[in-house]
């Protein structure tokens, strides 16, 4: 049996080790594939966006659709990379394109998401995937701006990429993970652009629910992790982004897949300790015997000492070993008896002191079993001595019973004082913080431990006056945001997270447009009102990771943890729709108030958060400069390309 036990936990100790090497392993070599793709993709998005500037700088500001065509039919090496080539007027009508598609030419896309991208963002852009009107097929636009002598928008350059034999992804259906790994790619949106499944091109992405790691790719993250795939299966998964085109690559290995080959293996070697056990177990059933013969002798007379038929232990054998075990548990056995008498008495004494005591103590074992708490104790507990103690352990609040019970073995194994605060619900329902202080007790003579001594002190109190000081510390009164100080204390943590790892974060500054009317002619109070239902919206409207905070009279700022640009934007409009709802009235006059917003993103030429706020602060101050109740994009080092959208009034 020992024989058995040992190959067992030798196998499943193999194969533990196995399965964290092979995770390891072949998630390392997914996180190398994962950012070569990418790396090849984006080389190939950035070729094809020089190609096109190339072309542009060529036409020039011609408008000329007949010399376009010309120009563009002298460019057929352009067509090794890209399907065919438009050109758009500054209204988004296609004037020109090669090869010629019957009914291409005097296309509107006024109305598309790349045309107001472009002619918005004034740089190259990749568009979302759709179905071309006159080709009818799943493409993509890759595409640059045209500027008149002005610097006006003047249209655009587009190469076509069909999602279905496009040159962009060739790379990726020739890239092998075993039987069933696979490679994929999605924009930011979550569009599919390549699956090894046609069907799938131009489908939009499974759930976040489904699989939260593609979700969060999706929102710029990079990394690896398991999650399910689409075929129901646990599968390793790494993802890398691709940024000239806000795409995210992922490549896919299942679990089950990646383990085969292990699995084969300990199949085997459990076949063949199998056998080996078989052949040894008679041999060893028989050595056993002749060994374990002197130490049952010893062990009958060993119970016949305890049940008090004899006084000491005579065994008649020739190991010198069982001769020093039976000596030694004589001696033992003698001062056992002498030490009997005094322990009594002690013992007697002990339950005298510890049930006198005002405070909570308890006594243990060196097994870690709790084996006396003094009427002090139980009170605060609310429990009795009779209770087991894994039943009143199951007492401790769930939060903080794996992290209480590990510091509890640490000290058990190791000797040292067992110091901890934690929280206990009663058998009434009623929460306390307990502060607990442990030592352990030793023989003064040669340091053997006798258990441990522990003292429980109440001290609900003091904690929940120290939670209401830190958070009053860093909250607004008023609204119950967070002040300027919470606030800034978390801009400096995403700010050292994003220095780290290049985790994304946006910053939302606003104040209110109009305020100072409601103050003048409502009063204080109408203002504070006005103040708590636009903090209640904010609050509404943000994510749950997200931080609202009132920075001082009508100043109010977000940050958006793990956030793109593009997402920003969304939430500031939706922000500054959301508020512009909002109304008070007084005295049979309404009250509203509108929001400039100004937006940026953390950048690696930032220094510290004070960089980031100030840009934040002039985006708002250039929405207010431009008619109030807009929203701003201000980003570093690229005053030109600051986007100004959506400025109702």
């Amino acid at each position: 049996m020992t024989w058995l036990v040992v190959v067992t936990l030798v196998l499943g100790m193999a194969w533990q080790l196995g399965k964290t090497m092979v995770h390891e392993t072949n998630m390392s070599h997914l996180r190398y594939e994962s950012t070569m793709l990418a790396d090849e993709i984006t080389q190939q998005i950035e070729l094809r966006f020089q190609t096109l500037e190339r072309l542009n700088t060529i036409i020039g500001v011609a408008d000329d659709a007949d010399w376009i065509r010309d120009e563009l039919r002298n460019k057929d090496p352009l067509l090794a990379l890209f399907e065919g080539i438009v050109v758009s007027n500054p209204e988004g009508r296609i004037i020109a394109d090669w090869p010629v598609v019957v009914g291409r030419v005097g296309l509107d896309t006024a109305e598309t998401e790349y045309f107001r991208m472009l002619r918005g963002a004034r740089r190259p852009y990749v568009s979302e995937p759709f179905v071309g009107r006159a080709s009818g097929m799943p493409i993509v636009l890759v595409s640059v701006p045209r500027f008149n002598q002005q610097g006006d928008f003047n249209g655009f350059i587009s190469g076509v990429v069909s999602l279905d034999s496009g040159g962009i992804f060739s790379r990726l259906a020739k890239v092998r993970l075993g039987e069933k790994g696979y490679a994929a790619v999605a924009t930011a949106s979550g569009s599919i652009l390549y699956h090894p499944n046609p069907s799938l091109i131009n489908a939009s992405v499974p759930s976040e629910e489904f699989n939260p790691l593609l979700n969060l790719a999706l929102y710029g993250w990079q990394g690896d992790g398991v999650s399910e795939i689409l075929t129901g299966e646990q599968a390793l998964q790494s993802y890398a982004q691709i940024w000239p085109a806000d795409w995210v690559i992922g490549l896919f290995l299942p679990v089950e897949q990646a383990q085969l080959p292990l699995a084969g293996f300990i199949q085997q070697l459990w076949w063949l300790w199998v056998s080996l056990a078989l052949l040894i177990m008679p041999l060893l059933w028989w050595m056993l015997g002749r060994v374990l013969s002197p130490l049952r002798h010893l062990e009958k007379q060993i119970g016949e000492v305890g049940l008090g038929y004899r006084e000491n232990v005579s065994l008649a054998t020739n190991m010198q070993e069982l001769q020093q075990v039976a000596s030694t548990f004589n001696r033992v056995e003698e001062e056992r008896q002498q030490l009997l008498g005094n322990l009594q008495e002690r013992e007697a004494f002990l339950d005298s002191v510890l049930s006198a005591a005002p405070q909570g103590m308890f006594v243990v074992d060196v097994n870690g079993d709790i084996t006396y708490m003094n009427p002090a104790l139980l009170d605060m507990l609310g429990i009795t001595a009779e209770v087991p103690m894994e039943e009143w352990i199951r007492q401790i609040y769930v939060d903080d019973r794996d992290g209480t019970r590990d510091m509890w073995q640490h000290s058990l194994r190791t000797g040292s004082d067992f110091v901890r605060q934690f929280r206990f619900v009663r058998s009434d329902n009623e929460l306390l913080w307990l502060d607990v202080h442990a030592r352990v007790v030793t023989l003064s003579q040669d340091g053997h431990t006798l258990g441990l001594v522990g003292v429980v002190k109440d001290i609900t109190e003091r904690r929940q006056q120290e939670a209401l000081q830190r958070w009053e510390a860093e909250h607004d009164p008023l609204t119950g945001l967070l002040n300027r100080r919470g606030f800034e204390r978390r801009l400096e943590e995403a700010f050292a997270d994003f220095q780290k790892t290049s985790t994304p974060s946006a910053l939302l500054l606003f104040d209110l447009d109009h305020f100072k009317p409601i103050n003048d002619e409502g009063g204080h109070a109408l203002g504070d009102e006005m103040l708590r239902r636009i903090a209640q919206i904010v609050a509404w409207e943000v994510r749950r990771s997200d931080h609202v905070a009132r920075q001082g009279g009508d100043e109010f700022g977000v940050l958006l943890p793990s956030c793109t640009l593009p997402q920003a934007k969304k939430i500031a409009e939706s922000l500054r729709q959301s508020v512009g709802e909002i109304a008070v009235t007084h005295e049979g006059k309404e009250y509203a108030v509108t929001l400039s917003i100004g937006v940026t993103t953390f950048s690696e030429h930032d220094h510290s958060i004070v960089d980031v706020i100030g840009r934040a602060d002039a985006g708002s101050y250039e929405a207010k400069d431009k008619g109030r109740n807009g929203v701003v994009v201000n980003m570093p080092l690229e005053p030109d390309q600051a986007a100004l959208f959506d400025l109702p009034h």
